[in-house]
C-alpha cells in the first residue's frame, strides 16, 4: 500500500523540492499551502503522515499539530515539523504540541527521506 503524505508549507520552493522527493520514494502526496487547509485535508484524505512547517498562515503549525492531537481520529497520524525555526525552545515546543519529529530546514534530502521511511515504518 502506497502511504499518503501531506506537505503543509506556505513556501513556493519547499512545497516543489519535498513533492518532488517524496513521489520519488513513492508516496502519494497532498498539499498544503496554510494551516487551515492542511487541517481540512487531514480530516478528508487521512494521509499517513504530515510534513508540518510551523510559519504557515491562517493556523501556525502548532495550531494545526494541537488540532490533530485533540481530534481521536486524526490522532494517530505521524506529524514531522519541518521548520526553519531550530531553537531548542522551538523544537520543545513542537514536541511538547505532539508532533513524532523535529527537522531544522535547510534539510538533507537524503536525511528527510530516512526519516520518513522511518517513521512509517518502512526503514
Amino acid at each position: 500500500m502506497t502511504h499518503k503524505i501531506l506537505i503543509a508549507d506556505d513556501e513556493p520552493n519547499i512545497v516543489v523540492s519535498l513533492e518532488y522527493l517524496m513521489k520519488r520514494a513513492g508516496y502519494q502526496v497532498l498539499v498544503a499551502r496554510d494551516g487551515q487547509q492542511a487541517l481540512d485535508l487531514l480530516r478528508a484524505e487521512r494521509p499517513a503522515l504530515v510534513l508540518l512547517d510551523l510559519m504557515m498562515p491562517v493556523k501556525s503549525g502548532i495550531e494545526v499539530c494541537q488540532e490533530l492531537r485533540a481530534d481521536e481520529a486524526l490522532r494517530g497520524t505521524k506529524v514531522l515539523m519541518l521548520t526553519a525555526k531550530g531553537r531548542d525552545t522551538d523544537v520543545q515546543k513542537g514536541l511538547g504540541v505532539g508532533a513524532d519529529a523535529y527537522m531544522t530546514k535547510p534539510f538533507s534530502t537524503k536525511e528527510l527521506a530516512a526519516k520518513v521511511a522511518e517513521m512509517l515504518g518502512a526503514a
